[in-house]
């Protein structure tokens, strides 16, 4: 059994970035074959309106992953702020496992922490405020419930809103708290976090309680493809070109 792991987020696939979608699918024919688990993060899309989602876009990255795991390939997806309505019907169809955020996983035999990294940036409370509301079972049935144009709608609005608002603040205030990421060192007894969501890729080396602790920040797929391996306890970033 292949107990290397592949981490990627923030892919945020969309038809108007068709380099980023078609990189990703040659990825998952190619470089994420070789590993034993492929892990993505959160935002695989730039914004899921639901499981019922059935324009040509959706339809081709749901049949690349389903190719990927009919293979027998392991893909496990966290959802992220941008893809948080991915559901059953979404794991049905591709193969793909669903797994909460956070999730402890073992690599190499040692306990790891996996976060999209939204609940880390604590700074930002309208952010925070807004992350518990469409986090809400009853809200998400309700938008559901929807026409799917008007959910495309009510999509195309929120991120746009979202760009205003990241517009609005300060790097620090978007960024993670350091208080927050000792907690979560912490209460999982974890020496290594992996995330995405801040889109500032990098390594940080944190003392908790007098243990040396690794975060590990993946990069995002808007220039190029980026992608972290772990094998034999190592870590190593690899960047992907786009065509």
């Amino acid at each position: 059994m292949n107990d290397d792991c592949l981490f990627v987020s923030d892919l945020h696939l969309d038809p108007g970035r068709p380099a980023a979608t078609c990189a990703f699918l040659r990825f998952l024919a190619g470089r994420a074959t070789t590993t034993g688990t492929l892990y993505i993060l959160g935002d695989l899309f730039e914004f899921w309106i639901g499981d019922d989602a059935d324009d040509p876009h959706s339809a081709a990255v749901v049949e690349g992953i389903r190719a990927y795991t009919a293979a027998g390939h392991r893909c496990r997806i966290m959802r992220g702020n941008r893809d948080f309505l991915l559901g059953s019907r979404f794991t049905s169809r591709t193969g793909a496992e669903v797994i909460a955020d956070p999730a402890v996983v073992r690599i190499a035999g040692e306990p790891v922490l996996l976060m999209h990294g939204d609940l880390l940036c604590t700074d930002d409370h309208t952010y925070q405020r807004y992350r518990r509301r469409v986090h809400h079972p009853t809200l998400q049935a309700l938008f559901l419930a929807l026409p799917r144009t008007w959910r495309k709608a009510a999509g195309d609005i929120g991120r746009r809103r979202s760009r205003g608002h990241a517009r609005s603040l300060s790097p620090a205030i978007m960024d993670v708290n350091a208080t927050a990421v000792t907690g979560q060192f912490r209460s999982s007894g974890c020496r290594v976090l992996i995330h995405g969501h801040t889109h500032r890729p990098g390594r940080h080396e944190v003392l908790v309680d007098g243990n040396a602790c690794t975060r590990i920040v993946l990069g995002d797929w808007y220039e190029h493809g980026s992608t972290l391996s772990a094998s034999g306890g190592r870590y190593e970033t690899e960047s992907l070109p786009f065509d």
